[in-house]
């Protein structure tokens, strides 16, 4: 079973610890609300995912291609999106943020050059989050 099963096979809310998926084929992939927590996503494939309402908690999302993802309503705290491509994604309601480490800066989301060209960021709620691009 690939990756890309796995993770579409899931029950919606099922929590996943610690697992890789870096450099995964990972487009179109559909998921019911997982929670990820410390999971690596380091240069996957993630182009026209819908990820929905995921959760995901101190992950790794360095260089992930988020091309044109649905991403409404998704959580990313204290995640690395370095170098992220959300170029046309919609993060429609989107939290990033922090997770309370005890040790600042560690548990703070890093977007630093991450893509954002053409994303819809409406509703989009930013808590102390690392290297955000300014816009306007």
């Amino acid at each position: 079973m690939t990756a890309k099963e796995r993770l579409a096979s899931r029950r919606r809310y099922a929590a996943l610890r610690r697992e890789s998926f870096d450099g995964g084929d990972l487009v179109s992939v559909r998921l019911p609300q997982l929670w990820f927590t410390r999971c690596s996503f380091r240069g996957a494939d993630l182009r026209h995912a819908t990820l929905d309402g995921c959760h995901f908690k101190l992950c790794d999302l360095r260089g992930a291609d988020l091309r044109a993802a649905s991403l409404r309503g998704v959580s990313f705290a204290g995640c690395d999106l370095t170098g992220a491509d959300l170029r046309a994604a919609d993060l429609t309601g989107a939290q990033l943020g922090q997770v309370l480490t005890g040790t600042p800066p560690h548990g703070l989301t890093d977007a630093t050059g991450i893509k954002l060209d053409s994303a819809v960021l409406r509703g989009l709620q930013l808590d102390q989050v690392i290297g955000w691009p300014r816009t306007g």
